[in-house]
């Protein structure tokens, strides 16, 4: 095996051990050393031809400038990890588009296979600039380019062609001290810190071993340690501090989970079973402030069971109970094409009143491809059908006595799309449906994600999800309730309004936008003077 080969191979591998720091492994030091090993493959880690193994691990730029990766090793190095990391860490969609959604196989692997390489491109875009316009050693490398440089093209890939936030850093540190710091800056500064603590770890194993520095390499190692430090410690103290308040006596929830299999939920001779179900169950939580159902829950158009929601409307008014239904509904279209089509929740209090998910995801709820293409996919049998967009900004649902910013399914990902509805309101709530994704990691990393809404905006969050994983998530996201996955269950706990707003849902990602330019201008800045 050619040298090149096995660097590329180790990008590769380096990147499918990152989604092991996610849920549900939670292996979090993975993230910087991952991240760390990239670097590392970046700094200079590529050797000419016939180089030894040592030679691979102890480069001396000083001496030995051929070592250095070019820019087009690098933007290949970093798609090899690119690759690495979403193909291992988004297998899922195979699952879903061909196990639960019909597609053929083929179609399932081009559309996974097919993301994985556009997500692929970001990391080897860096990495060609770095090497590119960065080519030589030092702190402004390692601790503020590539960092800088990571974390934008995180942000730029979680809107860019409709956006995919899935596997950012951040998310990795939901259980660690560094996930103090979203309050403060939300996701985008953990993956930031992850990515200065990565650069630390390069920096430290690259330039240790540079004969020039010798003299310096116990301060080096003083200011790594530093670095490697003083995020902990401050996400520790910020991590103490009360963003929120309470404003409110705690308020009942029972979070309805049906656990019909996916593949059976919209067979038609199933759908008076499965809308029994929902229904005995509903009754049976009776009593309780605040009813949940998961995403669509009902196999049917909201509009096609009008009685079944008054007699559930009716009873529940009558024990004091508000519900909060994930359902399908349409609306005829203004020009008198096909109706409209809306994934929604419906909230039953004193008055009604809907949500509209706004965050379709490409492929399942809708198809960006040209009308050539949905012909030809009729002819081929195969889904191409739109739901409707609901509005960008929708206010917070008020159902007994709370103000609930909503979401559905992977709508939670997009962290800055809700801050508004966050700003105004005591609780989130998330009502999802993760049966699609079988039994995979899937349902692990999403609600991972759920975790950092909650400890952003500091509020407790319903999570409502038709197999799993429902559960009730405390203001600094600790499962203050969890059902059994793939069971039918109504999940009893209790959660506390609060009020107040942190400065990540003041500010959103502004703050730190302005700090990536800032580093990224004075990076060029003092290369330009050395």
């Amino acid at each position: 095996m050619g040298n090149a080969v096995r660097v590329h191979l180790v990008a590769f591998l380096a990147g499918a051990a990152l989604p092991l720091a996610f849920a549900p492994f939670n292996l979090w030091p993975l993230a910087v050393i991952a991240l760390a090993v990239l670097f590392y493959l970046w700094g200079g880690a590529t050797p000419m031809p016939g180089a030894s193994a040592s030679q691979l691990v102890s480069v001396d730029r000083a001496t030995s400038p051929g070592h250095l990766a070019s820019p087009g090793r690098a933007a290949s190095m970093g798609f090899a990890f690119g690759c690495g990391t979403f193909a291992a860490g988004t297998y899922w969609l195979c699952v879903s588009i061909h196990g639960f959604g019909k597609a053929p196989v083929w179609l399932a692997l081009t559309l996974m296979l097919g993301l994985v390489a556009l997500m692929a491109c970001y990391s080897a875009l860096l990495g060609y600039v770095a090497v590119r316009f960065f080519p030589r050693y030092g702190a402004v490398r390692w601790l503020i380019a590539m960092p800088a440089g990571w974390v934008l093209l995180e942000w730029v890939r979680g809107w860019f062609l409709s956006g995919f936030g899935w596997l950012s850093l951040g998310y990795s540190q939901t259980g660690t001290w560094l996930a103090g710091w979203a309050p403060l800056g939300g996701v985008y500064t953990i993956s930031l810190l992850v990515a200065l603590l990565a650069g630390a770890l390069a920096f430290w194993f690259t330039e240790s071993r540079s004969r020039h520095l010798q003299v310096q390499k116990r301060l080096l190692a003083w200011q790594v340690l530093l670095v490697m430090v003083l995020p902990w410690l401050l996400g520790f103290t910020l991590g103490r501090i009360e963003w929120t308040r309470a404003s409110g006596e705690p308020v009942g929830v029972a979070i309805i989970q049906g656990a019909i299999p996916q593949d059976q939920k919209w067979l038609a001779e199933n759908r008076d079973y499965s809308l029994r179900r929902y229904r005995d169950l509903t009754l049976s939580a009776l009593g309780t402030p605040l009813i949940v159902w998961p995403e669509a829950a009902a196999p049917e158009l909201a509009n096609n069971i009008v009685p079944y929601l008054s007699e559930l409307a009716s009873a529940a008014e009558g024990a004091g109970s508000s519900l909060l239904l994930g359902l399908i509904r349409t609306e005829p279209a203004e020009s008198g094409d096909r109706p409209l089509y809306f994934n929604s929740i419906l909230a039953i209090d004193k008055k009604i009143t809907w949500y509209d998910k706004h965050h379709l995801v490409p492929f399942g709820e809708f198809f960006p491809v040209p009308e050539a293409v949905r012909r030809w996919m009729r002819l081929m049998s195969l889904p191409y059908s739109d739901f409707s967009r609901g509005a960008a900004t929708q206010p917070p649902l008020q159902i007994g006595g709370l103000a609930l910013a909503a979401s559905i399914c992977y709508e939670d990902a997009y962290a800055s799309s809700q801050l508004a509805a966050a700003r105004a309101s005591t609780a989130l709530v998330n009502v999802t449906n993760d049966a699609w994704f079988g039994r995979s990691t899937a349902r692990h990393q999403h609600l991972q994600i759920s975790q950092m809404r909650a400890i952003e905006a500091q509020r407790y969050l319903v999570r409502a999800a038709n197999d799993g994983i429902s559960a009730v998530i405390g203001p600094r996201g600790e499962f203050v309730a969890r059902a059994p996955d793939f069971q039918q269950a109504v999940l009893h706990s209790e959660i506390v309004p609060r009020t107040g707003i942190s400065p990540y849902l003041r500010f959103g990602n502004v703050p730190l936008l302005f700090l990536l330019f800032i580093s990224i201008v004075l990076a060029v800045v003092l290369r330009s003077r050395s």
